[in-house]
């Protein structure tokens, strides 16, 4: 495995942004270039995974701090994927917020997706 460290950063350059989501095929935010840019500046946090000046992946949340955290995209270049860093991102995140109580995510039902994120600690129903 590669070497990457974690930035809790909102300042993201555009196109490493569309890098990382077209990547992994996530269209519907690369359509819109601009309004990806400002969800991701104004979401509750951003982590980031890095090597170098390379972006990784990215997980965020957006949420009140208080009640509830929406744990809004995760995402790790494919060639990256498959080694931690998914997994490390989202536990850094929740480890974050440990007063929220209701913590949410939307998934695909997918057999490996949901035993990743049972494997984080969540629920799937």
């Amino acid at each position: 495995m590669k070497e990457y460290e974690l930035k809790e950063t909102k300042d993201i350059a555009l196109e490493q942004l569309l890098h990382l989501y077209q990547s992994v095929g996530w269209d519907n935010y690369t359509s819109a270039p601009e309004k990806l840019k400002k969800g991701v500046e104004c979401s509750l946090k951003v982590i980031t995974a890095w090597a170098g000046e390379q972006l990784l992946g990215l997980i965020r949340a957006v949420g009140d701090d208080f009640t509830i955290l929406y744990i809004q995209d995760l995402l790790v270049l494919p060639e990256y994927q498959n080694q931690g860093i998914a997994f490390t991102l989202m536990k850094q995140l929740l480890a974050s917020y440990p007063q929220v109580r209701q913590k949410v995510l939307m998934t695909e039902e997918a057999a490996d997706v949901r035993y990743f994120y049972e494997k984080c600690g969540f629920l799937l129903s």
